[in-house]
């Protein structure tokens, strides 16, 4: 007769899972032994169970199919912790198998005990303890049901006495149900929309995720209304490319052109967008906002019209009613804007910077030329994301995922894992920042252990970036931000990974042709110019005059260098300020 551990393995092959990424021990090890024996779960034994929930994180969200992790007892379980808030903020649907002691040692502060339920709750939409084998089959069914209908992290507590006991009948469905409805505002509610852009003509278009799907009915509304299309980070692959009304993206992390389209519009139309950064927002013309969750409606900006349906749903039946907008200046004009900041985007492109300060424009310009149509790109949190966002084109194929939402360092390596693995035969490159890879370096290990050829960057500026960036526009002298980094070309090189140093811009084009044309996995560890700045769309007045607190500050404590370095590095951003 077949045990607990081997009803949830079929289980979790019915629901199409492919593998789990664990670390194995003590009371998930039963677990560990039936995948073993059923043979088609790929078990990915990573170095810390961080690394396997952003891996599976990567996974579900590249695939948008259910992945797995497990950890086992309380060290296991706290250290899936952040990769699964990742995962859930991200609305990828990961099952996370939280093996614990045994049931009757619950309640006696056993070795290794913690409560699942209070660990798990926050970041995850079901999260239930499985203590006899009669309750886990409709627990894992409703765990499985719950990630993929409501877009997230479902939690399975499992004693490893249970694992063991012999498996009882499953008396409920184990059908996998993916029904796909229609969801869309009513005709009176879509009449009421059709009539307001209609009747306004300096109208943009504002998508997040939750338009992603939606491109060709985007483009098509855009052009009947002649409307510049501004994007979030997260859905900048799936509407910037073969889009002629795009203006870039706006953020802490944007463009001025698409800052500028927003505030210059007299309705603005956000679709599929949780966007978070309120200040980014206009607050003097209409907004409309369409979004699948009704209860996100109106928490982010002062919206007038608000409605729930599925953005490529509404667009459809949308676009019917909407009449060509023969005024098409504002469109124009926001267009020229924007060719005017690409050209000013290609400057640290052209200037590659200095020996072991290399502009880390130029370095992504390079890969962005370089890499493959349907490359997978995977960004650290900081200035990897700013690379990434400006200078990584979308071509309908490529992907680029990152910690966007719970905004955690050390994402890129893992994910790029779940990456590979979902997908062996496409390309995958890693932008990791030295403070991000030094958190998880250990799973270098686990690239090179399965032979994923991931091409991992290092922008290796020997600093945290991004804080030093927010530390000087609050007025303060950047201060413990430093990185003391061991030589990542030679780490990678002692787990098996192929590792090259760059320092001079001359040498970055081969070194990235070579890396990209080899067999396997290869770091290289690029030294980028830690003075460069990754300047908002909108630069406020409280900023500059921090920038320049922060340098006279440095100035009085005998830091002259770094400040002579640091307006060297940016003079073409400052010169724009001045």
């Amino acid at each position: 007769m077949a045990n607990v551990a081997d009803q949830l393995v079929a289980m979790l092959v019915n629901a199409g899972i492919k593998r789990i990424y664990a670390v194995t021990g003590d009371s998930l090890n039963e677990v560990n032994d039936a995948v073993r024996r059923e043979g088609s779960i790929q078990w990915v034994h990573v170095r810390h169970e961080e690394a396997g929930a952003y891996a599976a994180g990567a996974e579900a969200e590249l695939t948008g199919n259910i992945a797995c992790c497990a950890g086992s007892s309380g060290p296991g379980h706290v250290h899936l912790i952040n990769g699964l808030y990742d995962a859930h903020r991200s609305g990828a649907p990961v099952l996370a198998i939280a093996s614990t002691m045994a049931t009757f040692e619950f309640g006696t502060d056993y070795f290794q005990e913690t409560n699942t339920i209070k660990l798990f709750d926050d970041c995850s939409h079901y999260n239930q303890v499985a203590t006899t084998p009669k309750q886990l089959p409709r627990m894992v069914q409703s765990a499985i049901q719950a990630a993929i209908h409501r877009k997230g992290v479902s939690v399975i507590g499992l004693p490893g006495d249970v694992t063991a006991m012999d498996a009882e009948e499953i008396t409920t469905a184990t059908d996998n149900f993916k029904p796909q409805p229609v969801v869309r505002p009513s005709d009176e509610d879509l009449a009421k929309l059709a009539e307001l852009v209609n009747h306004h003509k300096k109208i943009t278009i504002f998508c997040g995720i939750g338009a992603a799907e939606a491109h060709d009915e985007v483009v098509h509304l855009s052009q009947l209304l002649h409307a510049p299309v501004a994007y979030s980070f997260r859905a900048k692959m799936g509407i910037q490319y073969d889009n002629p009304n795009e203006v870039g993206m706006t953020g802490l992390l944007g463009l001025p052109s698409a800052y500028h389209s927003m505030h210059d519009s007299d309705l603005l139309i956000l679709l599929g967008t949780d966007f978070p950064y309120t200040p980014f927002m206009p607050t003097d013309c209409k907004i409309v906002q369409v979004d699948i969750k009704p209860e996100r409606i109106g928490r982010r900006a002062k919206v007038d019209v608000g409605l729930c349906g599925d953005v490529k749903d509404t667009l459809k039946a949308l676009l019917p009613l909407v009449r060509q907008n023969e005024e098409d200046s504002f469109l124009k004009a926001q267009l020229k804007f924007y060719e005017g900041v690409k050209e000013n985007m290609h400057t640290y492109v052209e200037d590659k910077g200095d020996t072991e300060k290399i502009h880390p424009e130029f370095i992504s310009s390079l890969i962005d030329k370089m890499a493959a149509d349907d490359a997978i790109f995977t960004v650290d949190t900081g200035m990897c994301c700013v690379w990434g966002a400006r200078y990584i084109n979308a071509t309908g194929k490529r992907r680029m995922i990152g910690s966007f939402n719970h905004g955690s360092m050390a994402n890129a390596m893992p994910q790029a894992i779940g990456a590979a693995l979902a997908y062996p035969n496409r390309q995958v490159i890693a932008f990791c920042g030295d403070g991000g890879l030094s958190m998880l370096m250990g799973d270098l290990a686990t690239i090179a252990q399965y032979k994923l050829p991931v091409k991992i960057v290092v922008f290796n500026n020997r600093s945290l970036g991004m804080v030093k960036l927010e530390m000087e526009v609050a007025g303060l002298p950047d201060w413990q931000t430093e990185m003391h980094n061991p030589d990542f070309a030679m780490v990678a090189q002692a787990m098996g990974i192929k590792g090259v140093t760059v320092k001079e811009p001359a040498e970055a084009e081969q070194a990235l042709r070579d890396a990209l044309a080899y067999n396997g996995p290869v770091l290289l560890n690029v030294f980028t110019d830690p003075n460069a700045l990754a300047m908002p769309p909108k630069v406020e007045l409280k900023q500059v005059k921090g920038m320049a607190v922060s340098m006279t500050k440095m100035m009085l404590n005998g830091r002259m260098d770094e400040v002579l370095d640091t307006v060297k590095a940016n003079y073409k951003h400052l010169k724009d300020l001045i």
